[in-house]
């Protein structure tokens, strides 16, 4: 038994994170690939990797995924500084390469001299489709503006295809439940975002993100878009990126009178505070949203005009008039602020009340003992404390949302 426990022990040596194992680089020049301040590293390592994200068999693993700013281009080594065959013979470490085979595209460099003689061609690289929006960012760092393009495009454009098989790899490393679409559908919309910057004089463009949007059908002659994927890559995350690209794509589809609304697959929590953000700033240039109609509640005007102008269904403009409401509301005045909170409370309590008519109804067909243990779990005490939480959440949120636009 002591035995096997020192084996354990030495073989655990040759576990490695996977999250910290990958190194992850945007290459604008040569200098870039030894320069570890342009490193970063991936959240998410599971969807290859399994659920503890760790690779068995190496010491001082590497995995370095270098990509060209604007292409693309990869470069793909795996580095360690010894393998666990070196000192066990009964032991085969997990095959690292070929799990990273699985996800990037054929075409890939395994030698840094070809990926850096690559470099001199991002001259030639112009962004996909055509330009939708274009926008300024200051940087600190730079001590200068910053120009951004967003660009809309289509599977059809030229090298676009092979592009996005490249792009869409960093979904894996920064989206939980991430997943490859099937292009070939002509459904799919895709809008990305560029930096424009100048090398010894010529301009050049890097990739900052992107969004992927799927126009499904709604019957009789509208399509409701709805956003799939969004991803800023983490060099740029946290300087309004996000919040300039899905405003573009809300402008984009507000023009199209078949559009019905706009939504999002699966929405996570970061994408709702920063719908939350947009559709605000957009619903703030509506007339039914002024500071005098907010004071007389939501209405059907609000719906109507939200939907009909910029493609927000009736649910987030509901969301966008409790938000503006509080910004309209001094909540220091008790009975202002009970107004606001029993408004929100009343939106929140729809699921407790549909549960009381789930209730009603069992009450008929269940036996006493199985009525008690549903009673139990729907007990009114816990429900009120449920949606006190609840409320307090969304405020929460909703002030968040108007800090970020009061900087705006």
């Amino acid at each position: 038994m002591a035995a096997m426990n020192d084996m354990e022990k030495k073989l655990a040596e040759y576990k490695c994170d996977t999250n910290e194992a990958i190194c992850l680089k945007l290459v604008r020049f040569p200098e870039d690939v030894d320069d570890e301040s342009t490193t970063f590293h991936p959240e998410y390592s599971h969807q290859l990797f399994g659920d503890d994200e760790v690779a068995f068999g190496y010491k001082g693993l590497q995995i370095q995924l270098y990509y060209s700013a604007g292409n693309l281009n990869t470069l793909f080594k795996v580095k360690y500084s010894s393998r666990v065959t070196e000192k066990f013979d009964c032991v085969e470490p997990d095959d690292v390469e070929g799990k990273i085979r699985e996800i990037i595209p054929a075409g890939f460099c395994c030698n840094t001299d070809d990926f850096i003689s690559l470099l001199e061609k991002e001259a030639n690289f112009k962004p996909f489709g055509s330009l939708q929006h274009t926008y300024k960012v200051h940087n600190v760092e730079a001590g200068e503006d910053l120009t951004y393009h967003i660009h809309k495009v289509d599977i059809s454009c030229p090298g676009f295809r092979e592009y996005h098989e490249r792009l869409q790899t960093f979904l894996m490393w920064f989206i939980e439940t991430a997943s490859f679409i099937d292009v070939d559908d002509d459904r799919w919309d895709f809008f990305l975002v560029f930096e424009k910057y100048n090398k010894d004089g010529e301009t050049l463009y890097a990739t900052v993100g992107y969004m992927t949007v799927y126009n499904y059908y709604v019957y009789p002659d509208k399509t409701r878009p709805r956003v799939s994927q969004m991803l800023i890559l983490p060099p740029f995350q946290g300087e309004g990126h996000g919040a300039q690209l899905l405003e573009t794509v809300h402008r984009y589809y507000c023009t199209s009178a078949k559009v019905q609304d706009i939504t999002a697959e699966d929405p996570s929590e970061n994408y709702v505070k920063l719908r939350d953000f947009v559709l605000v700033k957009l619903c703030l240039t509506l007339p039914s949203f002024s500071n005098e109609k907010l004071s007389q509640g939501f209405s059907e005007e609000m719906a109507s005009e939200a939907r009909e102008k910029l493609k927000i269904n009736k649910k987030h403009a509901r969301r966008v008039y409790e938000i503006l409401r509080l910004r309209n509301t001094d909540m220091s005045d008790e009975e202002k602020a009970r107004e606001f909170r029993l408004e929100v409370k009343k939106r929140l309590y729809g699921p407790y009340r549909k549960n009381q008519r789930e209730l009603s109804k069992m009450q008929k067909c269940l036996r006493p003992e199985e009525l008690a243990s549903h009673i139990s779990q729907m007990d009114t005490r816990l429900q009120h404390e449920e949606l006190e939480k609840s409320y307090q959440d969304v405020l929460a949120d909703y002030r968040r949302v108007l800090e970020r636009l009061a900087q705006a």
